[in-house]
C-alpha cells in the first residue's frame, strides 16, 4: 500500500489538482459549465474532485457510502458546507429518490474511479438517468480491467504484491492463493475479489452505454493516468491513436479512459 492511500489529506490534493487540471477542462470540451450549475458525484470520498468545481461557483452534491469519509470532506471544506454551496450525504445511491427529495436534477454528474465498484452497471447506467437534468453530462473515468493493475492491487500491504502487474487476471482460486502466500487480510482479499466481480473492460462500457442510450461526446485513453503525475511524478499521456482503436487489445495497455456522455434524446 502506498503511503498517500493512508493519507487523506494528501489524496484529498490529488483528487482536487486532478480534477481542477484535466477533469474540468475536459469537460468544458463538450459542457459548457457555467456558475451555479449543479453539480453531482457519486463516491466523492473526501470530495476532493468536487473542491475543483466549488471553485467555479457550482452547487455541488457528494453521496459516498462510507460515513467516515464524509466527516472527512466536511472537516476539509467546512465553509462551502456552511454556507449550503456543498451538501454531503452517507447514503447508498440506491436509497434515494431522486423525484421526492431532490429539487433539482444535476447537469453534471460525476462517477471518477468508481463505476468498476458497482455491481450491475447495467442496472445502474439505467438508475441514474433519473438523476440527469434535460442536456446534462456524466463523466466517467476508470482503469480498465485488464490493465496492469486494473485489480487496484497497490491496495496490498505486501510492498511485492502492490506493484505485481496483471495477476488480478489469474483464476479466482489461484488468485486468493497468492494473496494469502503474500499475507494478505481476508478483509482485503474480499475487498481485491470485489473488484475482480464488477471490473469493467471498455468493451462491455461501451456496450452498456448504447444499451441504455447514452450517446458518446468524447473519449480518451490514456497510456498514463493523469492523476500518476501527483502519485508518481510520472507526466500523463494519452495512448496511441492505433492502439486506443484495437478493441480488447487497448484493454492491457492503457492505465485509464475518460468519458463524458448523455442521455440520447428519443
Amino acid at each position: 500500500m502506498f503511503e498517500f492511500h493512508q493519507d487523506k489529506r494528501t489524496y484529498f490534493d490529488y483528487q482536487y489538482r486532478t480534477a481542477k487540471e484535466y477533469i474540468l477542462p475536459y469537460v468544458r470540451q463538450h459542457h459548457a459549465l457555467t456558475a451555479g450549475a449543479k453539480v453531482l458525484e457519486i463516491g466523492c470520498g473526501e470530495a476532493g474532485v468536487l473542491k475543483a468545481f466549488l471553485e467555479e461557483n457550482c452547487h455541488c452534491v457528494g453521496i459516498e457510502l462510507h460515513e467516515s469519509r464524509i466527516e472527512t470532506a466536511k472537516s476539509f471544506m467546512p465553509e462551502p458546507v456552511a454556507s449550503g454551496q456543498l451538501q454531503l450525504i452517507a447514503r447508498n445511491i440506491y436509497d434515494i429518490d431522486p423525484e421526492k427529495e431532490l429539487d433539482f436534477r444535476f447537469d453534471l454528474i460525476i462517477l471518477k474511479d468508481v463505476i468498476e465498484h458497482i455491481p450491475d452497471q447495467d442496472r445502474f447506467m439505467h438508475f441514474l438517468q433519473a438523476f440527469l437534468a434535460p442536456g446534462g453530462v456524466v463523466f466517467f473515468a476508470f482503469p480498465p480491467w485488464y490493465m496492469p493493475f486494473g485489480g487496484h492491487q497497490q491496495i496490498c500491504r505486501n510492498k511485492w504484491l502492490s506493484k505485481l502487474p496483471y495477476y488480478h487476471l489469474l483464476p479466482t482460486p489461484l488468485y486468493h492463493q497468492v494473496l494469502r502466500w503474500g499475507g494478505e487480510s481476508a478483509q482485503t482479499i474480499q475487498e481485491l475479489q470485489e473488484i475482480k466481480d464488477t471490473g469493467i473492460s471498455i468493451e462491455r462500457f461501451e456496450q452498456i452505454l448504447h444499451k441504455r442510450n447514452y450517446a458518446v461526446l468524447q473519449r480518451k485513453i490514456f497510456l498514463i493516468n493523469p492523476i500518476y503525475q501527483f502519485k508518481f511524478g510520472w507526466a500523463p499521456r494519452t495512448q496511441n491513436a492505433i492502439l486506443s482503436n484495437l478493441p480488447y487489445v487497448r484493454d492491457f495497455l492503457s492505465t485509464a479512459v475518460y468519458f463524458l456522455v448523455t442521455k440520447k434524446q428519443l
